[in-house]
């Protein structure tokens, strides 16, 4: 959790003081403070291996002269007791070789410019002390004519303006989880991370539940779902690994039942037009599985996989008619108002 000194320094606990990880493609990170040394003696330590990019409005001659100027300009507004701007941006690895000097600058000044931080002094420093590109940005809140510079929603407008800007220049947009540092996490932390890695992968080339499962519990994944009641209404799924369960969407969101579900269909949908058109063997079959253990792992009365009482029903076409039955109720109540 990274916690901000009031030197406007962005440092986590009992770790090193800097950017957090970049889990996705590129990252603001907004710091307010009172202390302009503070910033500029972090962002200009020789360590880091620290190199100016721009300097706006500023004695750039040494440190002393650079919190000289900024302090200076602060001074017009002295109400303000926290003026110090510290932004920190970061980009995905996969962009270093084009991520050079001058692209980061102007990518850096047009973050400042969309922010609304404009007609100010600003200093954009380039660190090398990590293993994913990142620039620190020191700005006055105080601009020039002595006005102070708004910070209103500055964190949803800044979350736009990375999405807007990763877009214009065509930067790497990964999936944040596929980049976590999995093995500085806790247990529990690190199950939930493989988890998304074996949905991502056995999702995709699943054609069914009944698959799906069976692929997961090889890898040690038992998988149940929540039902409504005591009906056979499903409204979620959880898998559990390593004694730690969790729900689907709290995996990731695009593993809720219903996306699952959706994708699942999708593959099966996908792969009988290739067999169709290309008279190729079906690689989901439409009959029943083949499945190694007790098919009673599917009907018994723990409700693992399906409800009993299917009559035979394979279990693609019980969760349409569960879907359309859901859908059904939805419609009526809308009418119902």
């Amino acid at each position: 959790m990274l916690r901000h000194g009031e030197d406007g320094v962005p440092h986590a606990r009992g770790t090193y003081r800097g950017t957090a990880e970049p889990y996705l493609p590129m990252i603001a990170k907004i710091v307010k403070g009172g202390n302009f040394r503070g910033v500029v003696n972090y962002i200009l330590e020789k360590e880091k291996d620290a190199k100016i990019l721009v300097c706006d409005g500023l004695f750039s001659e040494n440190k002393d002269k650079i919190v000289m100027s900024f302090e200076a300009q602060s001074g017009m507004n002295p109400r303000v007791t926290k003026p110090v701007g510290h932004i920190a941006l970061a980009f995905s690895r996969e962009d270093e070789h084009r991520l050079t000097d001058r692209t980061m600058a102007g990518i850096a000044l047009e973050y400042l410019e969309r922010m609304g931080i404009k007609d100010t002094q600003a200093l954009v420093v380039r660190h090398f002390d990590k293993e994913h590109p990142h620039v620190h940005i020191a700005f006055n809140r105080i601009a020039n004519d002595g006005r102070t510079i708004s910070d209103r929603n500055e964190r949803i407008r800044s979350t736009r303006v990375c999405k807007e800007l990763t877009l214009k220049y065509g930067l790497h947009m990964a999936n944040g989880k596929d980049n976590v540092k999995r093995n500085r996490l806790k247990e529990q932390d690190k199950t939930k991370y493989e988890l998304y890695s074996l949905l991502k992968s056995e999702v995709s080339r699943c054609g069914n539940w009944r698959q799906l499962a069976a692929n997961l519990e090889k890898q040690g994944v038992e998988m149940q779902f929540k039902y409504k009641g005591n009906s056979d209404e499903v409204q979620g799924v959880v898998l559990s690994k390593n004694g730690y369960p969790f729900s689907g969407s709290k995996i990731d969101r695009q593993f809720s039942y219903s996306k699952i579900d959706a994708a699942l269909n999708s593959n099966k949908y996908e792969e009988r037009q290739r067999v169709m058109t290309g008279n190729q063997t079906p690689k989901y079959p439409t009959s029943q599985f083949e499945l190694t253990g007790n098919d009673d792992l599917y009907n018994g009365s723990i409700r693992l996989f399906m409800p009993s009482g299917t009559n035979g029903q394979t279990e693609e076409n019980y969760f349409e008619e569960q879907l359309k039955r859901k859908n059904k109720k939805k419609k009526q109540r809308k009418i119902s108002l």
